[in-house]
């Protein structure tokens, strides 16, 4: 027993520092975006909202947030539409290279997002799509529909597989089971896929810098205004993607695990 408490401790111990080591960096950036000081430097000066209120007043920083919630909102909704249709054909259908399909609409998570980029800069200036705001919706879903897929897979993991069949058996058409029993039995899935999928295409920079022409996210805008420069803007949107990303994950994590709970209380 006092061994299991030991390690325990140290396992405690052990998720603390790695919370800390991930986290440290995001923290003191939120402080120094109140620090009236120029330069994050210890100790710190007078709390300010300085920084804030250069970033509000910048029009530019306005229309990359636009740029932003539009592409992470149109990327939410095509993602999580094709990993629905992705992860439904993987649990309902058995076909011929089934393995080789599903390794292929998995593979873009694996790929060096350097390469991904380049990739989609080249297949988008080829179709001549570059350079736009679709351009980086286009790449984005790409680049997430996977992690939907992954999420309402795991869901259609725990339906009966006979549902469906009853369903037909008691004149329901394939759509209408459809609409009444896949869809409303993966909902949280699909609501944890859309604030997921937001979440990642909300933070991506790699992908959007180089098809997003003078389109910019946010992202964006953070290495252009640090090229070069020490600007403590870059804290205070920081701060802003960082509370916005994590609330959409928090969100996708409440969402799934929201029937996980309710079948063990039932």
């Amino acid at each position: 027993m006092k061994q299991s408490q030991t390690l325990n401790f140290i396992l405690g111990i052990y998720v603390v520092m790695i919370f800390a080591f991930v986290f440290a960096p995001i923290i003191f950036s939120m402080v120094f975006s109140f620090n009236s000081q120029r330069f994050p430097t210890i100790p710190l000066g007078e709390f300010s909202t300085e920084w804030y209120e250069k970033v509000l007043a910048d029009p530019d920083i306005w229309k990359a947030a636009r740029n932003s919630l539009i592409v992470s909102f149109s990327t939410a909704l095509i993602a999580t539409f094709l990993g629905f249709c992705t992860a439904y054909s993987d649990f309902r259908y058995n076909f011929r290279f089934k393995g080789p399909y599903l390794a292929l609409i998995l593979l873009p998570p694996t790929i060096p997002l350097i390469i991904m980029a380049l990739a989609m800069l080249a297949w988008l200036s080829k179709i001549g799509m570059s350079g736009q705001l679709y351009s980086i919706i286009i790449a984005h879903s790409v680049l997430t529909a996977p992690f939907a897929m992954a999420v309402i897979r795991l869901r259609l993991n725990q339906m009966d597989p006979d549902l469906e069949s009853a369903a037909w058996n008691l004149g329901g058409s394939e759509w209408k089971t459809m609409r009444y029993v896949i869809v409303p039995f993966c909902k949280p899935a699909i609501f944890s896929s859309l604030f997921l999928t937001a979440a990642v295409s909300f933070d991506e920079f790699a992908v959007s810098w180089f098809v997003s022409g003078l389109n910019s996210t946010l992202p964006v805008v953070v290495l252009e205004i640090v090229q070069g420069n020490i600007d403590p803007q870059v804290n205070a949107i920081g701060t802003f993607v960082f509370l916005t990303s994590m609330t959409l994950v928090v969100l996708a994590q409440l969402f799934f695990a929201s029937r996980q709970i309710k079948g063990m209380q039932s």
